[in-house]
């Protein structure tokens, strides 16, 4: 919980404020999971801030979504014609996501803190 506090921290994910009036703040949650080895050794203990956007109401909360993802043909596609081309590859692994005029609830970790205020 430190590491992923401390990254949202660094890339100034966020900053806590009131919310403003008619704004319907998002709740947010922890999720916990274990990353393992290929052996089934345990590697390490993750955890991530998740907002739970599911809660929110089309035209109410909200006017667009937009997702961009990669379908798998392209990815093949892509892998295919570097492999003819000789051509380098490199992989990039985001680690943080963010959006931007969202307003959720504090992590519980500091929600204790701070009464009544939010993150945008």
């Amino acid at each position: 919980m430190k590491d992923e506090l401390g990254a949202l921290e660094l890339n100034k994910t966020w900053s806590i404020v009131d919310c403003p009036t008619g704004i319907n703040p998002i709740d947010c949650k922890w999720v916990y999971y274990v990353k393992r080895r290929p052996d089934g050794i345990v590697e390490r203990y993750k955890a991530h801030v998740v907002v739970k956007g599911f809660t929110q109401i089309e035209k109410v909360d909200f006017l667009k979504m937009f997702s961009p993802v990669v379908k798998p043909t392209t990815i093949r596609l892509v892998l295919a014609l570097a492999s003819m081309k000789n051509w380098p590859l490199r992989q990039l692994d985001v680690n943080n996501a963010f959006l931007e005029n969202v307003y959720t609830a504090l992590p519980l970790s500091i929600a204790s803190n701070r009464p009544n205020q939010y993150c945008k």
